[in-house]
């Protein structure tokens, strides 16, 4: 009995690991990303419009549903949850993209005094749910345009998939599990492209 239970544990770990390692894709859509490890210092850029969300092409259509939906349920709750799904984005998103990326890139480092600068474009997110007793985990797509200190595009780089969620699934709070996807992805495009 304890060997099936081992055995069922070390699944259930495997199961959760693999596919967060396989989760982020990457597609070079211009450039030279070799050009990449002779820089050491970027500044950084986001830009969330135009942007996917869910099932809607356009997130103005996915905000009016979520701020009706929660408004009807209780009186200013759906703009308070509006102005957290903005504001998540300065105070959790972007920090927790560039401490993760500054943390696994060895060629550079995200700095205001960057001389190249990269421009992430989050083009698509998946905010998923967790009711306890059934989740979806949130994730991103995002392209990353890195320009030289004239402007010319070095590399862009276009990446799909990366997962949002927290270990144990204590993730109740939308902000958490897309924190959660911008720390991933700039763990992943750090290690990919900055990380020689």
């Amino acid at each position: 009995m304890k060997k099936v239970l081992t055995l069922l544990g070390l699944a259930t770990l495997l199961l959760l690991i693999v596919p967060a390692a396989k989760a982020q894709k990457f597609k070079v859509l211009e450039g030279d990303v070799k050009a990449l490890s002779s820089i050491s210092g970027l500044k950084m850029e986001y830009v969330y419009t135009p942007m996917s969300v869910g099932k809607f092409d356009d997130e103005a259509d996915y905000l009016d549903k979520k701020v009706k939906e929660y408004n009807e349920k209780e009186s200013g709750r759906g703009s308070r949850w509006k102005k957290s799904w903005i504001a998540d984005r300065q105070k959790r998103f972007e920090p927790s993209f560039e401490e993760l990326f500054n943390k696994h890139a060895k060629s550079a480092q995200i700095t205001p005094g960057g001389t190249y600068k990269m421009i992430m474009h989050t083009t698509f997110t998946e905010p998923g749910y967790n009711v306890v007793v059934h989740r979806k985990n949130a994730s991103i797509d995002a392209t990353f345009t890195i320009l030289d200190p004239s402007g010319n595009v070095v590399a862009k780089i276009q990446m799909s998939g990366a997962p949002g969620r927290s270990f144990g699934g204590n993730d109740y709070d939308t902000g958490e599990r897309l924190e959660e996807s911008y720390a991933m992805a700039g763990k992943a495009l750090a290690k990919k492209y900055f990380g020689k």
